[in-house]
C-alpha cells in the first residue's frame, strides 16, 4: 500500500489542523493505520492508531484529549485532527500502515509506543509548525 499525507501547515498556538492520509494499491480496509510524528532532533514518536476495523483508537498521553483518529475504508482515507495545537506539536508528521491483526485481551489492538518498526508502510511525511 502506498501512502501520501497532506494537510500540514503553520499554525498559531491552540489552532486545528487536518492531517490526510491517502491510501493506494493494496485494500485499504485491511491495514491499521497510525500517526507518528519526529520533530527536530527527536526519535520518531506514536501519536495515534486506529485498527482496520476502526474499533480501537488508541493515542499517546501527549495529544490524548486534543486530537482525533479516523478513517475512512470506502474512501481510502485516514484523519488526524488535531485541536488545542501546542508549539511542541511542531513535527514531521508520518502515517504509518501494518496488515497484522491484533488482539490483546480480546479487544483488537494497534501498537503506538512499540516503536515504529511495527509498520511496514509509510508516506513521506507532512510538516506541522505551531507557532507560539
Amino acid at each position: 500500500v502506498q501512502l501520501v499525507e497532506s494537510g500540514g501547515g503553520l499554525v498559531q498556538a491552540g489552532g486545528s489542523l487536518r492531517l490526510s492520509c491517502t491510501a493506494s494499491g493494496r485494500p485499504f480496509s485491511s491495514y491499521t493505520i497510525a500517526w507518528f510524528r519526529q520533530a527536530p532532533g527527536k526519535q520518531r514518536e506514536g501519536v495515534s492508531c486506529i485498527t482496520s476495523d476502526e474499533g480501537s483508537r488508541y493515542y499517546s498521553n501527549s495529544v490524548k484529549g486534543r486530537f482525533t483518529i479516523s478513517r475512512d475504508n470506502a474512501k481510502n482515507m485516514a484523519y488526524l485532527q488535531m485541536n488545542s495545537l501546542e508549539a511542541e506539536d511542531t513535527a514531521v508528521y508520518y502515517c504509518a500502515a501494518e496488515n497484522v491483526p491484533r488482539w490483546v485481551n480480546g479487544r483488537r489492538w494497534c501498537p503506538l509506543s512499540e516503536g515504529d518498526s511495527e509498520y511496514d508502510y509509510w508516506g513521506q511525511g507532512t510538516q506541522v509548525t505551531v507557532s507560539s
